[in-house]
């Protein structure tokens, strides 16, 4: 068992290094652990490389956008939390692309493979609800859902950014025929 300090900062490193990191991708890891007030062999113990701390801290990402689902279906109609959700899962995947050479191609292989199952589970869960409700298409794939959503973390942030409308396309898609 994990003693509650180290829980932590283990915390504390992940949230500073999430700032850090979407501040400036190049951060080094004594600016991280200067950030999180933690010594550099606590940083170390916990991520001892900076790709590992980089990892952590996207599946932290990841994880918390997957657990958003139950919460989102409570509040708002599945299309709806789909819509927002999808915004969240949109930006991390920019900020996981936007770290370029901070992590290998191996790396990045790595995380894709350990999130992609627990993603399209995500967004069945959704697209379930959905069909359920008979507000989406019974058809709906959550694969292909998620390789379309790919064309949106591509498009260009700021004032031209078209990826809400691309979504809202998407999702006009995915509705069930009347």
């Amino acid at each position: 068992m994990v003693r509650s300090d180290a829980r932590e900062n283990r915390a504390r490193i992940l949230a500073a290094a999430r700032e850090a990191f979407a501040e400036d991708g190049s951060t080094s890891m004594n600016q991280v652990a200067q950030r999180a007030g933690v010594g550099a062999g606590t940083l170390y113990r916990n991520f001892p490389t900076r790709e590992a701390l980089v990892l952590a801290v996207y599946q932290d990402e990841v994880d918390r956008i997957i657990g958003a689902v139950p919460g989102l279906l409570a509040e708002l109609p599945p299309v709806e939390a789909l819509r927002h959700w999808t915004t969240l899962l949109v930006a991390a995947m920019r900020r996981k692309h936007g770290l370029g050479d901070a992590l290998s191609a191996g790396a990045h292989q790595t995380i894709t493979e350990r999130t992609y199952g627990p993603v399209v589970a995500a967004i069945n869960q959704i697209l379930d609800a959905g069909k359920q409700a008979g507000t989406i298409r019974d058809d709906a794939d959550p694969a292909d859902f998620l390789q379309l959503t790919g064309a949106l973390w591509r498009a260009t942030p700021g004032p031209d950014d078209r990826s809400p409308h691309m979504l809202t396309l998407i999702l006009d898609g995915l509705r069930a025929a009347r």
